[in-house]
């Protein structure tokens, strides 16, 4: 059984400002307070792992460590199917050390070529740590379609070319509350939510009947 996380203090083992806004309106229903790393000053770790699910928790675990609280992180990416799944685990690096993901999406766009409506999926996991070294991992992926040029001001990294099957506007179109509905993250955070957060809810709405 997952491990519940009964605190009101998380920290969200990010430096980016939109992932951690994201994260923390998702944690905002449960009463949960996000506290970022970079608020806290918590260097950024080399994130060396083979996977999505690998960096989440090194992530996870070294903002746990250092903070003394639990500690959630998520590594996602685009991966682009005409491009062998590219650029995937790189999707950060492809925007380089300034986070230039106009850069990022214009590489994409050049590298296709003439393929304008290519299939692509955004994947996430999270992981969420306790000091004491104890892990749990959920993943999440959005299938959809790249489009260009790069439509939206909302959202961040990739979201301006990412269309989600069934939809018409990319991510950085759409409001966050109606892309919070459909997200890789959100697909994630759900099954997180149903493992370690809901029985806490629960047991709040019970408490006030």
């Amino acid at each position: 059984m997952a491990r519940r996380l009964d605190g009101p203090r998380v920290v969200v083992a990010s430096h980016n400002p939109g992932k951690v806004a994201e994260i923390a309106a998702l944690l905002a229903p449960f009463g949960i307070e996000a506290a970022a790393a970079s608020g806290l000053g918590l260097a950024e770790p080399a994130e060396t792992g083979a996977s999505f699910a690998a960096n989440a928790r090194i992530k996870a675990e070294a903002a746990a460590r250092a903070s003394g609280l639990p500690a959630l992180a998520d590594d996602s990416g685009l991966e682009v199917a005409a491009l062998a799944g590219a650029p995937g685990l790189h999707s950060a690096r492809w925007a380089g050390p300034e986070r230039d993901f106009a850069r990022a999406m214009a590489r994409i766009e050049a590298e296709l070529g003439a393929r304008r409506d290519a299939e692509a999926r955004f994947a996430c996991a999270l992981a969420l740590c306790w000091p004491d070294g104890h892990c749990e991992l959920f993943e999440g992926t959005v299938e959809g379609r790249l489009a260009f040029p790069p439509r939206g001001g909302r959202g961040f990294g990739y979201d301006p070319i990412f269309v989600a099957a069934g939809h018409r506007r990319t991510f950085a179109e759409m409001a966050p509350a109606d892309k919070d509905r459909i997200s890789h993250r959100a697909r994630a955070f759900a099954k997180l939510a149903a493992a370690c957060l809901a029985p806490a809810a629960e047991e709040s709405s019970v408490g006030r009947r």
